[in-house]
């Protein structure tokens, strides 16, 4: 692969595409928000006005847009697929629900297209270091020729057929979303305990309830400070779309669904929606009756 199509440079996007740039791949990014791809023309990156101009003699397309919606919009426009390389193969990164993943997979299938899902963790710290988790799902074949470029971003691994990256990344925002429940009750208990989170974190570090999370994000708390790496509203879509599946396959989920609840609560009642998922310790803050 030689020519690889960016859809979509925005917070983790314009990061990952970095990565790809210092890795030596040749680029042609679009975003919908024009000047989110212009900031990399610095970098290397040619810039595309639509996804077709994009598109055009790609052998890689990746894709990371904000929900299945999105992502399906720019898969549907015939210019954009008529314009990749014979062969081609689409990667879709974003975090989406698996059904939508493979009818994706099913429609660029009639046009030639191979495809992939890879959603990806490790917010906007992992995106700009090329640590990320990507959780991949579709063909053994289209994983090897996709590893090499996947690599340069952070760490694929294979998890299953068409729509097992996205299913995979919905247990990995079920995990996430109530850890940082759980970190944010951790930490208001110190805090009005008398102890310093801090020193504790420290003393936690290693142990079972060590965590990225209990580190990252409860400083961040801590410090008040929920500056997005990852959008509140976008962990509130990722738990509607693991309570849907969970509904397909008849499970009830009962403590991802109540965070679902506290998140929807933080970001259509209290304005939350782009801030940091940590600024779940403000909803927290809200219901105990405390000033931020």
């Amino acid at each position: 692969m030689t020519q690889i199509a960016f859809i979509g440079t925005g917070l983790m996007g314009g990061r990952m595409a970095r990565n790809l740039l210092a890795a030596g791949h040749d680029l042609s990014v679009w975003n919908r928000t024009a000047s989110k791809a212009r900031a990399l023309k610095s970098d290397g990156a040619a810039v595309a006005e639509s996804p077709a101009a994009a598109c055009r003699g790609a052998d890689l397309v990746i894709s990371m847009l904000s929900d299945g919606e999105t992502v399906g919009r720019v898969m549907a426009d015939p210019e954009a697929v008529a314009a990749l390389s014979p062969g081609a193969l689409w990667v879709d990164m974003s975090s989406i629900k698996p059904g939508e993943a493979r009818a994706h997979r099913h429609w660029l299938g009639e046009a030639g297209v191979s495809h992939l899902d890879a959603p990806v963790s490790g917010g906007t710290k992992g995106a700009e270091a090329g640590t990320l988790a990507i959780m991949v799902g579709g063909e053994a074949e289209d994983f090897e020729r996709a590893e090499p470029v996947l690599s340069a971003m952070g760490r694929p691994v294979l998890v299953g057929g068409p729509g097992a990256g996205q299913l995979a990344k919905l247990a990995n925002q079920a995990i996430v979303a109530v850890t940082i429940s759980a970190v944010a009750e951790a930490t208001l208990l110190l805090e009005k305990g008398g102890a310093n989170p801090t020193a504790v974190r420290d003393a936690l570090t290693g142990g079972f309830a060590d965590s990225v999370i209990l580190q990252q994000h409860g400083a961040r708390m801590s410090a008040r400070n929920f500056t997005p790496g990852g959008l509140s509203k976008f962990q509130l879509k990722d738990l509607d779309n693991l309570l849907t599946e969970a509904g397909t396959l008849g499970l009830e989920l009962p403590v991802s669904q109540h965070t679902r609840d506290r998140f929807a609560g933080f970001c259509e009642d209290m304005g939350g929606g782009d801030l940091d998922h940590s600024g779940l310790f403000l909803e927290l803050l809200q219901r105990n009756g405390l000033e931020q």
